[in-house]
């Protein structure tokens, strides 16, 4: 089941390659997953329950957060340790990054469950919106804790030298969630309740698989018995906290799409009710393919880049990132440039025109699309400074982009652009992450 990798020795483009298809092909497939429920929702119930599901998506952004939070971290830690021989003890470090990450996401999904309501209202939800995103939270929320498993877990398994099996994991997931929101939507008619368990059972199958390769197929990487003992604790306490500082800064860029999508839902709904709302959801259905994609790279880059600095092959590191950065620029030129040409059809996938939102959402794409352009290059940026362990640096970056200059770019720009002002938050934040990434730069060559 391991595939022939060496991260040490082998051609840094073969390795890459090897590492980066089976991974992007597993994050399209995450994608899919998440966008079937944007179509089968739109043409099935329509664009309020569009609006409604797009309501509760910051849940699932936060929750796949700490997947990646624990999934970067706990495999920086473990690619490191693998390089100079202590098996041991990169195995300990998965297990106590899965077990707390685990229990994290359910004790979030617990207390979204008892205060369902006040978190939708949180959320943003009107009062018409309302019955709907609870009736989706009811049976999407208690699944939550199998997304932090399938997301970390893909981590754990590429760096054991398997990314096809990691890519199998997500494509199942995805193939289980199509047939199944199908069949409750449009077969059993059981609508918004439907699309949620087909969503959460596919999440459910994909996040069992991983678990079940880490405890029976895994050579390199092996799970250990979670001890209790004070001094066990306290040793699970001391690493977990070193995974959270390195892995800090990806769950804050996945947290920042949930801003993205929490400040947007304020925003547009203020501006342009409800089917503003659901316009915007549609950018958010579109969104996980470029997010997907782009994140891929940074992830194929980052078991290189840590393993090639545990050893201190700083030549390998080096060709790894700018690797990284020339793929992840083809990237970004042809995403904008689909997105730019085909706005129209884009949206068709998911309302028909008879909808208020649809000439809102083909309006306003193109305008969101330039920040694609941007985008990649800030990923595969902060992807490595979490790899070569700065975390803080990441973490600042990432904040910048994620929380000031978005919350900054929502709050004036509808006020000085008007609805494309709206459109244009999320370009503006990119752009400037990418001109500081710039003089960061800059001012390093220059000492």
């Amino acid at each position: 089941m391991k595939d022939s990798i060496d991260f040490g020795s082998m051609d840094i483009s073969t390795l890459f390659r090897k590492l980066f298809i089976p991974t992007v092909f597993g994050m399209i497939f995450s994608a899919v997953f998440v966008i079937t429920d944007g179509i089968f929702v739109g043409k099935g119930l329509g664009s309020d329950a569009l609006a409604a599901v797009n309501i509760t998506a910051p849940l699932f952004m936060i929750t796949t957060g700490i997947g990646l939070m624990f999934g970067v971290g706990a495999s920086v830690v473990a690619s490191i340790h693998l390089s100079q021989g202590k098996f041991k003890v990169a195995g300990i470090n998965v297990t106590q990054a899965m077990i707390v990450s685990a229990l994290l996401v359910i004790v979030l999904s617990a207390l979204c469950f008892v205060w369902m309501k006040p978190v939708a209202i949180l959320l943003g939800s009107s009062q018409r919106l309302l019955p709907m995103v609870m009736e989706y939270m009811t049976w999407y929320v208690p699944f939550l804790v199998f997304y932090v498993l399938l997301s970390a877990g893909m981590f754990f398994i590429r760096l054991d030298g398997s990314p096809n099996y990691a890519m199998l994991c997500n494509a199942i997931a995805a193939v289980i969630n199509i047939v199944l929101d199908y069949v409750f939507i449009f077969v059993l008619d059981w609508g918004l309740m439907g699309a949620a368990f087909a969503t959460s059972l596919g999440t459910m199958f994909g996040g069992l698989i991983t678990v079940i390769y880490l405890m029976c197929f895994s050579q390199t990487i092996t799970l250990y018995r979670f001890k209790l003992s004070l001094k066990s604790i306290q040793l699970t306490l001391r690493n977990v906290g070193y995974m959270v500082k390195l892995g800090s800064s990806a769950f804050i860029s996945e947290a920042s799409i949930a801003s993205m999508m929490f400040l947007g839902n304020y925003v547009f709904i203020r501006h342009l009710g409800e089917d503003g709302v659901a316009a915007f959801s549609i950018v958010c259905y579109f969104f996980p393919i470029i997010f997907m994609v782009y994140n891929a790279i940074a992830q194929s880059a980052q078991p290189i880049i840590s393993y090639n600095f545990g050893i201190q092959n700083r030549k390998r590191v080096l060709q790894t990132f700018r690797l990284s950065m020339r793929t992840a620029l083809l990237c970004s030129i042809l995403f904008f440039t689909v997105t730019l040409g085909w706005s129209h059809e884009i949206v068709s996938l998911f309302i028909d025109q008879h909808f208020g939102a649809y000439e809102i959402a083909v309006q306003g794409i193109p305008y969101f699309a330039v920040g694609y352009l941007f985008f990649s290059l800030n990923m595969v940026g902060i992807g490595y400074f979490q790899s070569i362990e700065q975390a803080r640096r990441a973490i600042v970056i990432t904040l910048l982009r994620g929380v000031v200059f978005m919350l900054i770019g929502f709050l004036a720009l509808p006020y000085l652009l008007g609805t494309k002002g709206i459109w244009l938050a999320v370009p503006m934040a990119e752009l400037l992450t990418f001109l500081y990434i710039v003089t960061i730069y800059l001012k390093e060559r220059c000492r």
